[in-house]
């Protein structure tokens, strides 16, 4: 139990101390010491394996009990979340050492680290839902972190408002499963009735849909780029977005049959249509966000083929080598002092060797390369796709082939516009900070090294398949190919290196503003302001104008006449009247009189 609460409780001291301390110094120290304190209890519970509950509430037919539960594959994810936020914190140190509000910046990832801990051990639905609400405000304080920059603001109540629009789904499909089942507890989630379950599901995918940015809600993270690149390596690799398909694997034995061709077809949708607008993006960080969406529907289509451990295999995965293209990123923008648009931003690999290789590996990974582990986890999400037989399992598996060799072309085009496209000269190698390298460095063992958790980790996921291998690596060398013919054509025709992503024609644009979904979304939000003014005008002027005020109005009018016209009428009427008043109220005294 002590273990358990520990985990979730360092950091968040860390993170509440923070916010009170100015001294950078001091602030550089809790910032560090939080995750790291986290990191070693994350490791004592692999071995430990603890799980308690104590019930702080009993309703009668509903209890909520403060339940952790820290066995398994929840310590794995655990372990990744915590490791990849140290080597943020790290990070950061350097990458903010100028900024004046480093502080409450590292406070704030520091609460972010407690949150996602409590979303990965929570065994109670309300306290998992604590953890998630928590997330989502630390995220938009961290995205707003440069409030001078004209977009962060935005960018950062985009991402709170889409993703809150989610999490009311969210809140009612807990509510709708804990009344149904009497409990709380993820495990008592599984006895609700059937019509519950499903409706209590549907309503916990919607919201997981909004915070891990899946379609139709995946428009709030590319702008969430205007935050710090540790920022974007901590949202977008093994914490928030990857929440949501947590949530879902321990959830799994919740899921009626049918409702998985639905997450298949989420996932089907947002692996494909996001990896076409990684393959248009127009800056480095946008690939990277794009990116995300795609790697995320491969978590999603795990779900949807009852194969939990393979989903958050590949999310471990993902959380190495997604952190590492991030954190590279920002060095590689810092040298090349770009803004990080793919039209400027460019380096020899001899200008940041260090940089270059990270890069390299991490994309390598990213686009399923043996031996390194993304290779290993896309082919166990594919591999429990290809065993389902189930329509579920058929929508995913091509729908992940098809992502796959796009994750090879945007990986290749990514890798060519920023070290193969004659960037201009350097006098001498940029020098990478020691915090930054130490990053990099690790999550670069990381990423290599995770692949032999297919064989020796915590996740029960498929046996390799040697057709399926082949197939894999046919697609992904096919990905490699597409960009490469594209290159050496407009190389060969123009004589310079030119975005090799002019394959896709005409339809470039539109899947490099991301479908336009931002834009529809912002006329349908236009669209639905403008009705609910009109109504709520109609409302005014029918209702509160002419019925309320109005009305009124006239009404007093017309008993202002009657008594202006019983006032006129002399002193014999005055005595008619109070003799009739007089009469009626003796007559109801004698009547009270009588009854009692």
């Amino acid at each position: 139990m002590t273990l358990g609460l520990l985990l979730i409780g360092v950091p968040a001291a860390a993170g509440l101390a923070g916010l009170l301390i100015r001294h950078r110094g001091l602030a550089r120290v809790l910032a560090i010491a939080g995750p790291a304190a986290a990191l070693l209890l994350a490791a004592c519970c692999a071995v430990a394996n603890p799980r308690f509950a104590l019930t702080l509430a009993d309703f009668g037919s509903i209890q909520v009990d403060l339940a952790l539960d820290l066995s398994g594959t929840a310590t794995a994810v655990a372990l990744a979340s915590a490791f990849v936020t140290l080597l943020v914190q790290v990070y950061s140190a350097a990458y903010l050492r100028d900024d004046p509000r480093y502080a409450p910046f590292a406070a704030q990832v520091n609460l972010f680290c407690a949150a996602m801990l409590l979303v990965v051990a929570a065994d109670d639905l309300v306290f998992l839902l604590i953890g998630w609400e928590v997330m989502g405000a630390c995220s938009y304080l961290l995205i707003a972190h440069y409030a001078k920059l004209p977009e962060a603001p935005g960018a950062a109540a985009k991402a709170f408002l889409v993703t809150r629009f989610g999490d009311v789904a969210f809140v009612l499909g807990v509510m709708v499963l804990g009344a149904a089942a009497g409990s709380f507890r993820v495990e008592a989630a599984a006895a609700a009735p059937e019509g519950a379950a499903a409706a209590g599901m549907l309503l916990i995918l919607f919201g997981c849909i909004g915070k891990s940015a899946q379609f139709p809600l995946q428009i709030w993270l590319p702008p969430a780029m205007a935050g710090p690149t540790p920022v974007s390596a901590l949202i977008h690799a093994a914490t928030m977005v990857a929440a949501g398909a947590y949530v879902l694997t321990r959830l799994a034995p919740v899921w009626p049959e049918p409702l998985l061709l639905v997450v298949a077809l989420v996932a089907a949708v947002t692996m494909v249509g996001a990896g076409l607008c990684a393959l248009a993006a127009r800056d480095l960080k946008g690939v990277l966000a794009w990116s995300t969406v795609s790697q995320v529907g491969f978590m999603f289509a795990a779900v949807a083929v009852s194969a939990g451990d393979a989903a958050l295999f590949h999310l471990v995965s993902h959380a190495a080598f997604k952190g590492l293209l991030f954190l590279t990123a920002g060095v590689i923008i810092a040298v090349a002092g770009t803004n990080g648009s793919l039209l400027t931003t460019r380096l020899r690999p001899g200008d940041a060797p260090l940089a270059f290789a990270a890069m390299t590996i991490g994309l390598a990974a990213m686009a399923g390369l043996p031996p390194l582990g993304g290779f290993y986890s896309k082919e166990a999400v594919l591999g429990a796709a290809y065993e389902a037989g189930s329509p579920a399992g058929v929508v995913v598996f091509w729908a992940g082939v098809g992502a796959s060799i796009l994750t090879a072309a945007y990986s290749a085009r990514l890798w060519l516009l920023l070290f193969w496209r004659g960037a201009p000269e350097r006098e001498e190698r940029a020098a990478v900070p020691g915090a930054e390298s130490f990053s990099l460095w690790a999550l670069m063992i990381a990423t290599v090294a995770v692949g032999a958790v297919y064989y020796a980790g915590p996740f029960d996921v498929p046996e390799l398949h040697l057709d399926l291998m082949a197939l894999l690596l046919l697609v992904t060398v096919g990905g490699f190919a597409v960009i490469a013919d594209a290159w050496w054509r407009r190389r060969r025709a123009t004589g310079i290196d030119r975005d090799p992503a002019g394959v896709l024609g005409r339809t470039r644009p539109a899947f490099a503003e991301g479908l336009y979904a931002e834009r529809m979304a912002g006329k349908a939000t236009r669209a639905l302001a403008r009705g609910a003014s009109a109504a709520a005008r109609e409302l005014d002027e029918r209702l509160v104008d002419r019925t309320v005020v109005e009305g009124s109005a006239r009404a007093t009018l017309v008993a202002a006449e009657d008594t202006a016209t019983g006032h006129r009428g002399g002193l014999v009427r005055y005595l008619r009247l109070s003799a009739a008043g007089t009469l009626l109220v003796a007559v109801a005294a004698i009547g009270v009189s009588l009854w009692s």
